[in-house]
């Protein structure tokens, strides 16, 4: 059995501490291990930056009080000569100067190595202390070990000319110490930081992870409530605002599921309803002309044949938006007179709804061409006739409307039914949504509107609807005269 992995809240710990580990160690490796190399770094720097700064006023009048002030604050001893070695300028704040006693002879052979490479050069010389030397283990209790780190003096020198043509040496002189007292003072402050440290890391990992993982803990319960078939969870994580934006992420998507799980009951209902009906009655006009007498009419045949026919539509519905959903439905892209095309398609329909009375026009400005799938588009207008037919009003009005303007041509379907309310406006669209269930004359499975909607989003057209209760609606669509957009 394969071993879980580890949760959030202890990923978060684990990888805070290690965090923190990671900081100290640094610390100690630089406050201790590589104290004494960036001290000597440093010191080495300042030295030759003083040297710089000398050497770019070396022709000034106040020369003299930039020396001083030079060594005074970098703990130097300064001396600038002329090439013979005798000093113009000089500043000690060393008790023990090498310059100060410095033979003539040594002078001339810095200033040699000076010239052979380039004008400066820095020396460094190792100072042995006395009591450096082993001198046994005579000493009674404990005792430091000798002191194997010695003190060095470091000598720069640089040449450099006046203006008025004259050689002049400048020479720093500065004793680089151990620094034994400092690494051993930091080391203590370092141990005494490092306790303290670990035990604020810990508390501090503890809480942080339990502040970011509870919230997910929770949603992450909630989500598994959800998936055992419980739509109307919702999740109350809390907390930084990623966590919060997936929780009303989650909350949105849990009602989205509620509501597509109260349409999709309504559709088992719906088809039951729809199939059931005609499959009753072709059942029972066959059963009748099989078992009566006389019952074989011509009548009885067409009732079965319309039957058959409503059937046929319901679940050709069903297939064409699953299609349209899946995106396996593919569009057969011609040109052709959109105009004739919702004539003819008016013509048939005015023929088959007249005698209950329907009233059809159809207003076009001119006639309009368009590259389209044909068939496709018979199918919108189909179902936005059948729509306006269920819901116009008493005087059982529609009327469809063809304008064009700017290279698009707008087609409306419009009825004089009670409207649709604003707030229900935005799920007319849905699968299975139906405005009015108790309407008498719905029929369907509440996919016309959705197959429209899928329809004219693969050609790209915009779409929509304008209505105010108790004064009608009117569906429209548009397309491009010169092609799909």
């Amino acid at each position: 059995m394969k071993l879980k992995r580890m949760s959030v809240q202890w990923n978060l710990f684990l990888y805070f501490t290690l965090f923190v580990a990671s900081m100290l160690v640094l610390l100690w490796l630089f406050q201790t291990v590589f104290l004494d190399s960036f001290y000597k770094s440093i010191k080495i720097h300042r030295i030759k930056s003083s040297a710089e700064s000398i050497a770019k006023n070396i022709d000034n009048p106040d020369l003299q009080d930039l020396v001083a002030r030079i060594s005074e604050q970098n703990d130097l001893n300064i001396k600038v000569t002329d090439e013979a070695g005798r000093a113009l300028y000089s500043a000690d704040n060393l008790p023990e100067s090498i310059l100060r006693r410095m033979p003539p002879i040594e002078f001339m052979r810095l200033r040699k190595l000076a010239e052979e490479k380039g004008g400066t050069v820095l020396e460094r010389f190792r100072l042995d202390k006395p009591g450096n030397r082993d001198q046994g283990s005579n000493f009674i209790g404990r005792v430091p070990p000798p002191d194997r780190k010695i003190s060095e003096i470091v000598i720069h020198v640089r040449l450099l000319s006046a203006k008025n043509g004259s050689q002049r040496v400048i020479l720093l002189n500065s004793m680089i110490s151990p620094v034994n007292a400092t690494v051993d003072t930091l080391r203590v402050q370092l141990i005494c930081i490092t306790i303290i440290m670990l035990v604020l890391a810990f508390f501090i990992a503890l809480l942080l992870s339990r502040k970011i993982a509870g919230p997910i803990v929770r949603i992450n319960r909630s989500a598994r409530n959800l998936a055992n078939g419980n739509p109307d969870i919702v999740f109350d994580g809390d907390g930084y605002r990623e966590i919060s934006e997936l929780n009303d992420t989650l909350t949105y998507a849990a009602k989205e599921l509620s509501k597509t799980e109260k349409l999709r009951r309504e559709l088992i209902a719906n088809v039951s309803h729809d199939l059931r009906t005609p499959l009753t009655m072709i059942t029972g006009y066959a059963e009748a002309m099989c078992d009566l007498p006389g019952e074989n009419t011509v009548e009885n045949v067409q009732i079965i044949i319309e039957e058959a026919k409503h059937l046929t539509e319901l679940v050709n519905d069903m297939l064409d938006y699953s299609k349209l959903q899946s995106g396996t439905q593919e569009l057969n892209i011609t040109e052709f007179n959109l105009t004739d095309s919702i004539r003819s398609i008016l013509d048939r329909y005015s023929a088959m709804i007249r005698p209950e009375g329907y009233h059809i026009t159809f207003r076009p400005d001119r006639d309009v061409s368009v590259r389209a799938d044909e068939m496709r588009i018979s199918q919108v207008i189909y179902n936005l006739m059948n729509n306006a037919v269920v819901y116009t009003g008493p005087d059982r009005k529609v009327s469809v409307v063809q304008t064009e303007y700017r290279g698009f041509v707008r087609i409306e379907v419009r009825d004089t039914g009670d409207g649709i309310p604003e707030d229900q406006l935005k799920n007319i669209w849905d699968r299975y949504y139906k405005l009015d269930k108790m309407h008498s004359r719905v029929q369907g499975t509440g996919l016309g509107l959705s197959i429209v909607k899928s329809i004219l989003t693969l050609h790209g057209a915009r779409f929509g609807v304008q209505s105010r209760v108790g004064e009608g609606s009117t569906f429209w669509f548009e397309l491009n005269t010169c092609g799909i957009r």
